[in-house]
């Protein structure tokens, strides 16, 4: 746990229970604290503008209640170029983005917190994260999973630049997310304890995820493959409206399938029918590669560039458990403590399904500290891949002796 002097901070309030929970924990600790709502979209919809004008109106709520001031600020432009525009170049590749880490380095932990700091002088910006930060020996801080193991955010963090992170609290993390709606109730705040919590991306809100791409992206025309038969079983507008491990429902086609792989270039979607097969994860080295792109690590030694290998826990999904796997760095070598140039190979100790291009893969020690993450961009055989491998390699044996 991070000890920090009190001073001035600044704490991000969405209107949910975890970032007012934050702002009371701060005051009550004795904090000066500023409360913060960031407006990081520009809604069309009406709709969404009345979802967004009452989370305005429940943090400016919970800061008249606690008797903080509070402050609106506007992230649109930079949330734009920085995150969405971003996101909408990788979909079209094929690949599978996460907007929410793009969005906590860019935003929230990048204009957010300079925002805070230089505008607003903030000692400290803080948010209602379900993640613990730890003070290394160097006195570099180290990020840890948030005690409530379901509800730990230290995935979506994982990207936060070190000089952030040094001047950043998470009140919540030491917390079970049931003690936080406990603690509001108890204050006063049973409304905002009361609230549905939102779940998905602010600014698709209740709408269909492909129905909101598809208006920012031309549609392009393809076809869905069946993988074990090689037959086109339906048409589809573009590969940028899908992900892998997706469910597809194909008009005329009785059985559910489910994305296996994407081709931006053909626009083709190869799909199979029985999601229990692990077709998008294998063992083979190399399974996850972050190629060129650079790695970002929070301690050089968790990970180091030269052999052995190191062992260690990884996600790829929020929503996944931890896993095993072993992670290399072929021919990398430093660009500071926390840049990898060179990219990483993590080897899986298991099959793994849904894993994609675009994602990142989050690294973990067994206590919960986070070594760093990397944007996947390549992935080794799948299990399918290797099935037919095999088979062809017994094919082309038999021949030989027939010969």
């Amino acid at each position: 746990m991070v000890v920090r002097k009190l001073g001035k901070v600044v704490c991000g309030v969405s209107g949910g229970v975890d970032s007012s929970v934050a702002a009371y924990l701060l005051k009550k600790r004795g904090y000066n604290v500023t409360g913060v709502f960031m407006r990081n979209w520009d809604s069309r919809d009406a709709g969404e503008r009345c979802v967004l004008d009452a989370e305005e109106s429940d943090a400016q709520f919970v800061c008249d209640h606690l008797g903080i001031p509070m402050k609106t600020v506007d992230f649109v432009k930079p949330y734009w170029h920085s995150v969405f525009t971003t996101m909408l170049e990788e979909y079209q590749r094929g690949w599978t983005p996460n907007p929410d880490v793009l969005c906590n380095r860019a935003i929230k932990f990048g204009v957010f917190h300079k925002y805070a700091t230089e505008r607003l002088g903030a000692d400290f910006v803080a948010t209602g994260h379900y993640a613990r930060l730890r003070t290394l020996p160097d006195g570099r801080v180290q990020l840890v999973r948030g005690v409530d193991g379901v509800k730990d955010q230290s995935f979506f963090l994982a990207q936060v630049e070190q000089r952030a992170l040094q001047r950043s609290l998470f009140p919540v993390g030491d917390l079970a997310k049931a003690t936080v709606k406990e603690i509001a109730s108890s204050i006063g705040l049973g409304k905002i304890a009361a609230k549905k919590e939102s779940m998905g991306l602010c600014f698709i809100g209740k709408r269909d995820f492909r129905s909101f791409v598809e208006q920012y992206l031309e549609p392009r025309e393809g076809s869905f493959v069946d993988m074990d038969t090689g037959k086109v079983v339906g048409t589809h507008s573009g590969v940028h409206s899908w992900t892998v491990g997706q469910r597809c429902h194909i008009g005329g086609v009785p059985s559910a399938y489910y994305v296996a792989r994407l081709c931006p270039r053909t626009q083709q979607i190869t799909v199979r029918d029985n999601i229990t097969q692990p077709f998008t994860g294998a063992r083979c080295t190399p399974m996850l590669r972050t190629g060129s792109a650079r790695a970002h690590l929070f301690r050089a030694s968790a990970v180091p560039d030269k052999p052995p290998a190191v062992r260690c826990l990884f996600k790829t999904q929020h929503r996944n458990g931890l896993a095993w796997c072993t992670v290399e760095c072929p021919e990398a070598s430093r660009a500071g403590p926390e840049r990898l140039c060179g990219g990483l190979t993590v080897t899986l100790d298991e099959y793994h399904r849904a894993i994609a291009i675009g994602q990142f893969v989050v690294l973990y020690g067994e206590d919960g500290e986070c070594y760093g993450s990397a944007k996947i961009l390549g992935l080794g055989p799948s299990l399918h891949e290797e099935q037919e491998e095999r088979q062809h390699q017994a094919h082309n044996h038999r021949s030989s002796v027939e010969s």
